[in-house]
């Protein structure tokens, strides 16, 4: 089973880079999870998420969960060039829950260092800082991090029309099974200060290069979102 990429990731060369390099920390993949989630009814289902290499050489990497009365899709579309920040373009999502649907888009401009957000139809601009991730690219950001030995991570993230810095670290070690297989796994932690009501936890397999192979989030209003990986497929 094991193939290693030594998430969320062999893709070509950007530009006219050494290929080797490219290919070492940001390989393609396809991962499968179930899915439990509670948004004011509780469901269970399927999430795939899916990196790849555009025609233009740009990356996409996608997250699609669903169930019978719900559905979140979250999409984000990057350049990366090796031991640089991942550099997101632009990012989607779109929820859908009991018939009601939220929508929002971020666009990044790095020629004059802003994003455009629209949510409701409505659009304004913000400036970031060169470094600045969307809310599905950091994900993407941590493996390499993490690949390159760090225990504590601080991202400027473009979220809901704002600039918000996520600050994680390593917790600890666990022994996850998962319908995959059981791995060693990095526990890592949202840290969202000590009066925080809410709480991420993300579990991230080193004999997988650091692919999320559980993810725990519980929402302030009690609400969760879990997931485990079931199937793993690279090229």
């Amino acid at each position: 089973m094991r193939l290693t990429l030594a998430t969320l990731l062999t893709g070509c060369l950007l530009g006219s880079l050494p290929a080797q390099a490219d290919t070492a920390q940001l390989p393609a993949f396809k991962a499968t999870y179930t899915t439990a989630f509670d948004m004011g009814i509780s469901l269970s289902g399927e999430a795939v998420r899916q990196l790849q290499q555009t025609a233009n050489g740009q990356w996409r990497f996608s997250s699609e969960a669903a169930a019978m009365m719900a559905g979140i899709s979250e999409t984000t579309r990057f350049n990366y060039y090796p031991s640089e920040p991942i550099q997101p373009v632009s990012y989607r999502y779109h929820r859908k829950v009991l018939g009601k649907s939220r929508k929002a888009s971020v666009d990044f401009d790095w020629d004059k260092l802003s994003v455009t957000t629209v949510v409701k139809d409505k659009p304004w601009k913000m400036q970031v800082p060169t470094g600045t991730q969307d809310k599905l690219s950091y994900q993407l950001q941590m493996r390499l991090d993490l690949l390159a030995g760090k225990t504590e991570m601080t991202y400027s993230v473009a979220d809901g029309g704002k600039l918000k810095e996520y600050r994680f670290k390593v917790t600890g070690e666990e022994e996850i099974d998962t319908p995959y297989g059981r791995y060693n796994a990095v526990r890592v932690m949202r840290d969202r200060g000590e009066d925080a009501d809410r709480e991420t936890l993300i579990w991230l397999a080193p004999e997988l290069d650091y692919l999320i192979v559980r993810l725990e989030q519980t929402e302030s209003d009690g609400k969760t979102y879990a997931l485990l990986l079931k199937n793993l497929e690279t090229p």
